[in-house]
């Protein structure tokens, strides 16, 4: 399969417009309920994402024989639109403009570590279905 032809393209986008639109329903959601203070929607989505993507690529690659255009649908289209670290990077950098140079460590060590280890979990609970 080339991913240049235009079926590909098609579920890649369709993909990202579903991850694009739950990613900005997501976030606005979590603002409303607990505040912007801290970027909690970008931090929630930026964590599950790494999930989806650790159980996701695995069962994908490792355990079940799928056509490829299932990763392009749900792996690169729905979460590589549904993730947000471009503005995770500018709400900590609006933090730091702010002065708020704990909450920016805050974002930025707990985005990256919990990130991480949702990534390695996701892979772990693939490997156990």
């Amino acid at each position: 399969m080339s991913l240049w032809n235009l079926p590909s393209l098609v579920v890649v986008g369709a993909g990202g417009f579903f991850g694009a639109i739950s990613r900005f329903l997501l976030a606005t959601w979590i603002a409303q309920k607990w505040g912007r203070v801290f970027p909690l929607g970008t931090f929630f989505i930026n964590v599950s994402g790494s999930f989806l993507i650790g159980l996701l690529m695995t069962l994908f690659t490792e355990r079940y024989s799928l056509d490829p255009y299932w990763r392009l649908l749900f792996v690169v289209g729905f979460l590589g639109a549904y993730t947000t670290f471009s503005t995770f990077e500018y709400e900590t950098g609006k933090l730091v403009g702010d002065g708020e140079w704990l909450l920016a460590l805050l974002n930025i060590v707990l985005s990256v570590c919990l990130g991480f280890i949702a990534l390695k979990t996701g892979d772990i609970v693939a490997k156990l279905l």
